[in-house]
């Protein structure tokens, strides 16, 4: 599978994305970031700092004046973007991605960067494309000042909480930002580490909450806050330790900004309809957007909304102007704190039939013509196609989509009662092509 994908670029590191081709990568993003100030930072990954040093020498070597921040998560990047007034820049990270991975994520404007921007630094890195000028490098640390604009986004709480770093980017900043605020922090994995020895860097898997469920229940902890490999998406669990879907948190979240005033909140095509449905008696305008984070963030800015959310948990904040999962962490805090437990708020939203992502592998190259013959064969059902293909219905919904970032489909359905999710599955899965479809049924025994 190719290692451009529709917001980043990411691959097996030393396999799929080699010292050449990252060289070959750099210049091509110094070609569209030539003259500009530009920030980049990178992960704990062990191929990281290799990565990262590609990076800086090729744009600087472009003509760009480059701002070195050393080795950090992703949101004190966007921080230093902001902070320093660059144009763009590059941060090295895999995100939530298994060890062996690495990659960029790309800011080359003001605007989100778009599935065209990703071919143009494909087609101009296997082009061999470059430019030169008289650029230059300047090494700044941003940690003291990040802790310090973030905390004072935030209130004072002395809630007991455990964080999950996960051995990832997070591990050197989100203890020191709980603590400055006067959280009695219980550390779990905050020790950085770019193998991962403890946990997969994805913590929207439930399973990858484990460790952090049985460390709250032995505190007697409020909550678990966990974090990605860079830190840019957050997951839960509550005081009794089990794991809170984002779809919850992203209520949650609203909520605190719908107090304040009326506004916009953006929500991804994979959610629960609890969402929206919790938006607009909150007094809230609820917009969706195609799930993956440039999608969620160009909406996010195109619609001035308060807040947005994905069910994978990237967080957005009009405060910020970016994602951050730390800020996430403190503002569900906040919200805890004020209204009571973090499990009986959950308890208290409608609970319908929502499946998790269905996932079906798919190498072949023609998922686009499948989801047109999807689209074609459910005409009838003015189908929503701002993501793959979405049906929607008074009481539920269904829709197939493909991966930006994996070689498979992904199917989700929502429904208010048993019968009703199983007859729109059923609607969907006999518009499939015959090349998917029977791995499909596979995948949904009660189809059968």
């Amino acid at each position: 599978m190719s290692i451009y994908h529709a917001c980043d670029i990411r691959g097996i590191a030393g396999q799929e994305l080699t010292e050449e081709i990252a060289r070959k990568i750099a210049r091509a993003v110094g070609v569209k970031l030539s003259g500009r100030k530009v920030v980049v930072g990178g992960d704990i990954r062990l191929s990281t700092p290799l990565f990262r040093r590609i990076m800086v020498e090729e744009l600087a070597a472009s003509g760009c004046e480059v701002v070195d921040i050393g080795t950090v998560a992703t949101p004190v990047f966007y921080f230093a973007l902001k902070n320093t007034g660059a144009y763009g820049g590059v941060m090295v990270t895999a995100s939530h991605n298994p060890a062996p991975y690495n990659g960029f994520k790309l800011v080359l404007g003001p605007e989100p960067v778009t599935e065209a921007d990703i071919a143009e630094i494909e087609r101009l890195a296997a082009e061999g494309a470059g430019t030169t000028g008289a650029g230059s490098v300047s090494l700044v640390d941003m940690a003291d000042s990040y802790i310090a604009y973030t905390a004072g986004m935030a209130q004072k709480n002395n809630m007991k909480v455990v964080l999950d770093a996960g051995n990832g980017a997070t591990a050197a900043f989100v203890p020191r930002l709980f603590r400055e605020l006067g959280y009695q922090v219980v550390e779990l994995f905050c020790q950085p580490d770019g193998r991962f020895p403890n946990r997969s860097p994805n913590p929207a898997l439930a399973e990858n909450l484990a460790a952090l469920g049985e460390k709250v229940r032995q505190a007697g902890a409020a909550m678990g806050v966990a974090f990605d490999g860079d830190g840019d998406r957050v997951a839960f669990v509550d005081e009794n330790g089990r794991a809170v879907a984002n779809d919850g948190i992203m209520v949650i979240i609203a909520r605190y900004y719908l107090e304040k005033q009326p506004g916009t909140i953006i929500y991804d095509a994979k959610c629960s309809m609890v969402v929206p449905e919790e938006v607009v008696k909150a007094g809230g305008r609820a917009v969706m957007a195609r799930a993956g984070h440039t999608f969620s963030k160009a909406a996010f800015i195109r619609e001035k909304a308060l807040f947005a959310g994905e069910i994978s948990g990237h967080f957005f904040f009009n405060e910020l102007g970016y994602d951050d999962g730390m800020f996430a962490g403190l503002k569900v805090c906040e919200f805890v704190a004020a209204h009571g437990s973090l499990a009986q708020l959950i308890a208290a939203l409608p609970a319908y039939e929502l499946t998790p992502d269905i996932r079906v592998p798919y190498t072949g190259t023609d998922k686009e013509a499948i989801l047109e013959t999807v689209a074609a064969r459910l005409a009838d059902y003015q189908p929503n196609l701002i993501d793959g293909v979405r049906i929607e219905f008074a009481d539920g919904w269904g829709m197939i989509r493909a991966s930006v970032t994996e070689p498979l489909f992904t199917l989700r359905f929502e429904a208010k009662t048993h019968e009703r999710l199983l007859a729109i599955m059923r609607i969907l899965v006999e518009a499939l092509p015959e090349v998917i479809q029977g791995a499909v049924r596979e995948k949904l025994p009660a189809l059968s």
